[in-house]
């Protein structure tokens, strides 16, 4: 984890609190701390630092490494690489641009950049390219994994099925533009996120708020980082509700009845707008729309998923 990180930190664990964490820094090289831990000394949680990953959420303090899901697995892993840098490899004819499209979306602005849901961190490095510095934050320890080591070594090569128990190799390579010194990745829980308040100029949530147990609280940690002023947020999700996933109750659309009955979308806006729940300032809707994107299993088989955006400013 660089260095620089530790001023924008907060234990996570005392929300709505924010305390500051204090580093011991057992092994770093140059800005980057290979291990280490972070303290808060109001509530004495102990977020680890290993291999230069920082665990920073609720549930991973004290030590708890984090538990796992289908997101550690290799065929998820491979096939998110695919989703997020496909356009980036060679004769790869199904590739989907919906990357590009995202980022062509947002605007340079000075400042950090928080990437929600960051995953195997393409948007991360996009944003990377558009702020002065930017993070990314998951909670699946593989794709954080995956997105440091192309952060490091510019270049990472997985096994990508093909069908069955056939399999190729697929090597991406992350162009010159992105920088890796303007980027960092850490393992956290975007519905307490560990930084201050006000602290991001820039950010996203992509294909993340029907991924979570409780949807409207990550909605407010988004707004709870971003600054009152001069700051700006790309939302974006196919609102696939799901019981597998949270209850009924805490969707924030596709229901006929309750609070937040009617289209998720539109209730996001709401949102934003000031015209439902009580995010601490509105925002104004800049542009919505929809973007395709991709997820590939096999060669044989993908998924074409529809992704409706809102890009709002304040």
């Amino acid at each position: 984890m660089k260095k620089l990180l530790l001023d924008l930190l907060i234990c996570p664990s005392c929300l709505p609190d924010e305390n500051a964490l204090s580093p011991r820094i057992v092994e770093a090289k140059g800005e980057d701390i290979i291990t280490g831990d972070l303290t808060c000394r109001r509530c004495d949680s102990v977020y680890s630092i290993r291999d230069g990953i920082a665990f920073i959420g609720p549930a991973l303090r004290n030590g708890t490494i984090h538990a796992g899901s289908k997101y550690e697995t290799a065929p998820v892993l491979s096939s998110y690489i695919w989703s997020h840098y496909c356009d980036l490899l060679l004769n790869e004819e199904n590739a989907s641009d919906a990357y590009n499209r995202w980022a062509d979306l947002l605007s340079s602005r000075s400042g950090i950049g928080i990437d929600a849901g960051s995953a195997v961190g393409r948007f991360t490095f996009e944003m990377s390219d558009k702020s002065d510095f930017a993070v990314g934050i998951d909670n699946s320890l593989s794709f954080i994994k995956s997105a440091r080591a192309l952060m490091k070594d510019r270049r990472i090569t997985v096994p990508l099925q093909n069908e069955g128990y056939l399999s190729r190799e697929m090597t991406v390579v992350l162009p010159e533009k992105w920088d890796s010194n303007k980027v960092e990745f850490i393992v956290g829980d975007a519905q307490a996120m560990p930084f201050k308040s006000q602290s991001a100029s820039s950010l996203a949530s992509l294909n993340l708020i029907d991924k979570v147990p409780a949807p409207l609280k990550h909605l407010k940690e988004v707004d709870r980082v971003a600054k009152k002023k001069d700051v700006q947020l790309l939302f974006s999700d196919p609102f696939s509700w799901s019981t597998d996933v949270t209850g009924e109750e805490n969707w924030l659309g596709g229901k006929n009845n309750g609070l937040y009955s009617g289209s998720g979308v539109e209730n996001i806006i709401g949102f934003l707008r000031g015209e439902k729940g009580d995010l601490s300032a509105r925002w104004k809707i800049e542009k919505r729309g929809s973007i395709w994107w991709k997820i590939r299993t096999h060669s044989n088989h993908y998924e074409l998923i529809r992704s409706c955006f809102i890009k709002a400013n304040r």
